[in-house]
Order: C-alpha cells, then structure tokens, then sequence
C-alpha cells in the first residue's frame, strides 16, 4: 500500500499541517507529489480539496483509520510544482499557514469556465448550397437565404455576427445545421485584457549608460543565473528601456520574463512599451480582471503562448516554464508587501523564486528601499546606477516653500502665494501642472504651524498619534500624554491637526483659476475597472490643464507637457507613526519631482512644507540618495530598525477587547522568557493605529533588534505555544517579518 501526505485547503493554524491518506489502486499511477486531491475530512468526511507533499509506504498510524483519496483534481505542471516548494518557503518565512500560502502561489487554481467562440462554417460545396438558395429563394425562406448568402460569400463567420448583424434566428441556424447545410465550430478564445491603444510605441536607441547597464547584468547571468541587481537611476533616466533590451536577449534565448510594477494605474504605460518590441506576446494582469481573465493569463504562460507577464505583486506567480529574469520596477514601494496573510514582500520572494528557478532578478527605482541599498553596499547584490536623465532632459528646478512663512502673511488657502504665481506662469504657456497631496499624513499627528515641530514619542521617535478626549499615542511602545495647550518647541498655539482632502484642492484651484480644465485622481475618482486609466488618458490626451491627486499620480507616468509639480503638503507623511516615515517621505517627494520636466521643456518643482530643514526635504529637493541614506542609515543603526536590524511584528485581534489585551500580556511574557541575554527590545503590546475596524479590537507588539533567524526561531515556538492553549482560540493571529 501507498501513502500520501496531504495539506489541506484550511487556512486554521491548528490544521496546518500534514494529514496522510491512502492511495487507491486506481489512483496510483495518478497520484504523485505536487497534485492537488480530494479527500474526505473530519468526522462527518466532508470532502476538501488538498495538496500532496510526499508519498510514503509507511503508514503513520494504524492503516483502517487511514482514510482514501477519492479523486486527483489537478495534475500540476513542473513549473507549479517549484511553485509548490516556494509556497512551503513562504510558509516558513513569513509564518503563514501553508495552506494560504498556496492559494497565493496558485492563484490559477481557481477554475473558471473557458470562453468559447462559435463560428458558423459552410457545410457543403458553393454550387450545392447556390442550388439550395434557389429553393429557399422560391420558397421566401429569407433569413435562411440571407445566411447561406453570406457564407458562400466568407465560408466562415462568428455566430454572433450572424445572430447580429445578419438577424438570423438561433432556430434558424439550427434547422440548417440539422439539414447538413452548415455545420457549428468551437474553440477556445482568451479573454484578452490589452486595450487596443497599446499598438503603438517606438523603439528607444539606448544611451552609453543604459548599454552599460545591460551588458553588466547579461555578463552576471552568465556567471551566475541566478544573481541579483539593484539598478539606482535618478528619474526619468530609462530604467524601463533597460528592462526591455535586457529581456529581448533572454527572449531571444527561449527564457520568459516577469515584470512587477507597483499600481495598477501604471499597467497602460508599461504595456505599451512592451507590446511592439515583442511582437505581442505579452500579457498582464491584476486585481481589477474578472476570474476569467486571470485565468486566460496564467493558461497562456504556462502553454508557452507569451513571453513576458506585466502586472503588480500576483503576476509573481507566473507559472512560466522557462523563467529567465522578474524585474520589480520602483521596488521601494509598500505596495509589493501583502497586508493579508501570508505577510510576504515581493522583493524577498522574488529572489527566492530566482534561487529555485535559475532565474536573475532585477530591482530599480530613483529612490531605493533602504534594505535594497543595504544589501547593495554589503555586496549581496549588484549595484548599477543611471545618473543621467535619457535623451535631453535635464532634472527640474525645485524650489522649498516655507509654510511658516504664510501664516504672517494672512493666507489660509492650501497654496502658497509662490505656487500660485508659479501656476499662472504654466497656465500662460500651455502647459500642464500637477499637484500631489499625501493623504496617508492623516492619521492624526500635530504640528505647529509657527516651527513645524511635530509631537512625537520620547522612547520611539515617532510620531504621537491624536487620540479622542485629547490623548496623544505612540503605537509603537503604547506611550501616552494630553494634548499641550502650546507647542513645546516653540510656545506657539497654532498646534494644527490637519483635515483636508483632494476634493478641497480642486475647490480652492478652480476658485483661483476658473479658467482651467481641471481632473483629479484618487479612490474616489478611479473606481470601477478602468477608472485610473480613464483619467490618466484623459490629461494625456490635454483634456485637462491640471492633475490633482494623491500618490496614484506621481509613480512612474511619463506625461511630456507636465513642466510644474506642486508638491502641497510634504512633511504629512514625516508624522506618521512609523520609523520608516523619513524613508517614504525622501521617496514621495523625489518620485513626485520625477513627474516633471521629462521632454524638451524644463520643469519645476515647488515642495511646500512646515519642516524646510528636515533632511529627508532637503535631499528630495537636490535628488540625493546617497546623502539621504547616509542620514537614514544611522537612526536606524542607533534604534536598531531594519535593515540594520531586525523586526518581528506580532498582529492580534479579537471581537472581546478585555480578552485581547489579556492575551497580549501572556504573549509578552512569553517572548521576555524567550529572548534572554539576546540583543532584542519587546515593545508593546499596544494599539493599532486604527484600534477597532469592524467591531474587532487589534494590537500589536514589535520584537526588534537580533538577527532574522533568530525572530523566526521565537515565532516558532509563539506560534507552538499559541497552538496548545486555548485561550487564543477566538484571537486571529498574523505575523510580519522584517530582515
């Protein structure tokens, strides 16, 4: 007899793990490791779906309580079976269950019904069915007349056009399929998700440093297939063009390639550089697809139909038989990090996937993650930068607003008497304008409008978050105090908390200057399926003289006639409680600049903001990276923050609050007893910042400091030690791990 071990599709912690299965006779020669089963389960052999790990002759407990596979769902190809061993590596990194973190690596799973076109064919000879004509004719059959008519005429035509534009009855072409005069063809058809504005796009004729760029990272490939690079270009230097020339050469070899971006909003842009250059055999993908059409993707990458995948963090999971290369375009980006169980980051599996797959992995942005840089100047990776923008274009001219200086002046508009002006100026040459507002500043923090001194928490050096009744927060270590009355810096009053939105903004422009066109783009204005793209094609095609948006806006489009960027509020997001508020700050700012002056017409860029003199401002304004990293690097070594350490954050939630709070404390001591003379600081547990959604109450406590494997040796034992005790029964457990 044989056995299989067999994970079931449960994502329950207590369920995580192997539960072994007879192998019928029947079944044997189909049963093998990597398929997915169905098998009875529990006491009342409910059946489920599950995923075979390793087969077995020996039984590991008494062989009649040994219950049969019943039926092999899924034969798994050998590119979903490395994705298979990716998912047990996703499991063990980021302390899901393995269950969900194969759900995650095949999406494709999830079967949809084909689309199938119908196609009606002429069934007999041009003289046979002219005869046949003759009679309908004589016999004033005229929808049968009309159809056979346009058959000797095309031989082959979509069911639809003749039920459409041909008005002819289903019961008709029926009756004539029954007569053997025409018969019904069917194929499959795929979804295709490009719009048909994506043909079109001409080949770029790379400088001396793109050349460069690619023919480092080839000679890498060819040392090692596997090897990693980061590529530090400053904005519009042509990271994308490098991407294309070197996917060409692996193309060229037989390989395939994936290519991550951050929004879906970018998807359009990126599509049509790809699409010429590869005579169409590209896809994308993302979120706002039907079922159908994510399934269509994946079927054609894993038939070998296309060559490259474009799309955000799912197109990871590309089953692609030959994979040569995953490019992660802007891989500082949050958005390549799940929020949902597993907590995995794109960068970090992405390179895994290189290790299993031979595959090299290429990260570029303007303004990289610290942990990529880290990586980069510790040589684990290749460091390849682009210091020169491509073809003529020369970086903007950027210009610091102080805020502080407005409030004598008695303007209580959103915009700087210096951004008007500047608007005015653009406004008069025809060109475009846009403004960004980070959005994400608005969770609660103070400031003063007279200094720009922003309250934050004496043992974290975060920011303070503004709770009801006048209670200031840390959610990192849970300290708290009142509200001051006067700034502490400063003594000022004017300790302002900030309540506005895009929506004010295009009321205060269209005030300011009714003449313009003006579009905004955020949550509100992108919904539904194409909605982002709608409004980005419409300031592209000049619909409009001025964007207003939020951080959709200023990732990666390239709009040629956009020549002043407004940057409203920029030290929003240095106040969020977050240590990596300085990081995300630098990036928006820098990224934001980037959108501006990218053709022949210089740009200019204006960052109003109460801070002038933070570093992360000032190094945005001068496009510095390596001197802001210098400055970043060190508070993150003094606090021992990633990447100079490491950090572990435990997510707890529960409908019952006094329970909640009970079971962080026992998870608290529970770590304190763990760690012993290792460097490792325990802080909280204490509130999300958003402490209730939904009726469930949610806490978080961080282990910071130590070596990665060491955190996930403590959740190891937490996730053991949650397991036997019933107290956490009702608590929803999720881990994030940051090394």
């Amino acid at each position: 007899m044989r056995y299989a071990d067999v994970v079931v599709d449960i994502t329950a912690k207590a369920l995580d793990r192997e539960f072994q299965y007879l192998i019928p006779d029947e079944l044997e020669s189909e049963v093998e490791e990597g398929v997915i089963v169905q098998a009875p389960f529990g006491n009342g052999n409910r059946t489920i779906t599950g995923y075979v790990l390793s087969l077995s002759d020996q039984p590991k407990l008494d062989p009649e309580k040994i219950k049969p596979i019943q039926a092999v769902v899924t034969r798994l190809s050998d590119e979903e079976k490395r994705l298979t061993a990716l998912a047990v590596w996703i499991r063990n990194r980021y302390g899901s269950s393995l269950a969900a973190a194969m759900r995650t690596v095949l999406p494709a799973r999830k079967k949809t019904p084909a689309k199938i076109s119908r196609v009606v064919c002429l069934a007999v000879e041009k003289e046979e069915a002219r005869a046949r004509m003759e009679d309908m004719r004589r016999g004033h059959q005229t929808a049968r007349l009309r159809l056979m008519e346009a058959l000797v005429e095309e031989e082959r035509l979509p069911y639809e056009v003749c039920t459409g534009k041909l008005h002819v009855t289903a019961a008709v072409i029926r009756t004539l399929t029954q007569k053997g005069f025409v018969r019904i063809e069917r194929e499959r058809v795929y979804r295709n998700p490009i719009p048909n504005e994506a043909f079109a796009h001409s080949r770029v004729e790379l400088n001396e440093q793109q050349k460069m760029a690619v023919a480092r990272i080839l000679e890498g490939i060819g040392q090692k297939p596997d090897s990693c690079f980061l590529i530090q270009g400053v904005t519009g230097s042509g990271k994308t063009e490098v991407y294309i020339e070197l996917i060409a050469h692996l193309v060229a070899e037989g390989k395939q390639a994936i290519v991550l971006i951050p929004e879906i909003a970018l998807t359009y842009q990126t599509l049509m550089r790809f699409y010429h250059r590869f005579n169409g055999r590209v896809s994308v993908i993302h979120s706002k697809m039907s079922a159908g059409e994510k399934q269509d993707q994946f079927d054609r990458a894993a038939q070998g139909d296309i060559d490259v995948m474009i799309g955000p963090r799912s197109a990871l999971f590309t089953p692609f038989p030959n994979l040569g290369v995953i490019v992660i375009d802007e891989e500082h980006e949050e958005s390549y990090r799940s929020e949902k169980s597993p907590c995995y980051h794109a960068r970090e599996v992405a390179r895994r996937r290189g290790t299993l797959e031979g595959a090299c992995v290429v990260l570029g942005s303007a303004t990289p993650s610290m942990e990529a840089s880290y990586a980069a100047r510790c040589h684990e990776i290749g460091l390849i930068r682009l210091d020169q923008r491509a073809g003529q274009a020369a970086l903007p001219r950027t210009q610091i607003v102080d805020l502080r200086d407005e409030v004598p002046s008695g303007n209580g508009l959103i915009l700087s008497d210096s951004l008007q002006e500047a608007m005015r100026g653009a406004l008069d040459r025809k060109e475009q304008i846009m403004l960004f507002l980070n959005r994400r500043g608005y969770s609660g923090s103070v400031l003063c409008s007279s200094c720009g001194h922003a309250l934050r928490c004496p043992h974290c050096d975060v920011s303070l978050t503004l709770h009801r009744g006048g209670r200031m927060v840390c959610h990192y270590c849970g300290y708290e105090e009142r509200m001051p009355d006067l700034c502490p810096e400063c003594g000022s009053p004017y300790l302002r908390f900030f309540r506005f939105g895009t929506e004010q903004v295009e009321q205060q422009v269209r005030e300011i200057f009714p003449d313009a066109k003006v579009l905004r783009l955020d949550r509100d204005t992108a919904s539904g399926k194409d909605g982002e793209l709608k409004v980005l094609s419409a300031f592209a095609g000049h619909e409009a003289d001025i964007l207003i948006g939020t951080q959709m806006i200023v990732k990666g489009h390239d709009f040629p006639d956009v020549t002043l960027m407004g940057i409203l509020l920029a030290d929003l997001s240095l106040n969020l409680p977050d240590y990596c508020a300085g990081e995300r700050t630098f990036q928006l700012l820098t990224q934001a600049a980037g959108r501006a002056g990218r053709a022949d017409r210089p740009g200019q860029v204006l960052i109003q903001t109460y801070l002038p003199e933070h570093y992360a401002i000032r190094c945005a304004a001068s496009q510095d990276y390596d001197a802001f990293y210098e400055k970043e690097i060190g508070f993150r070594e003094r606090a021992l923050y990633p990447p100079a350490g490491s950090l572990l954050e435990i997510h707890m939630s529960c409908a019952d609050q006094e329970h909640l709070t009970l079971a962080g404390g026992y998870v608290r001591k529970f770590l304190l007893n763990m760690i012993k003379d290792e460097p490792v600081q325990i802080l909280g547990p204490t509130d999300e910042p958003v402490a209730r959604i939904a009726d469930v109450w949610r806490q978080v406590i961080y282990m910071k400091g130590g070596t990665g494997s060491f955190l996930r040796y403590v959740r190891g034992w937490l996730e053991k030690y949650i397991e036997i005790n019933d107290g956490f029964s009702n608590i929803e457990i999720t881990y994030r791990t940051t090394v």
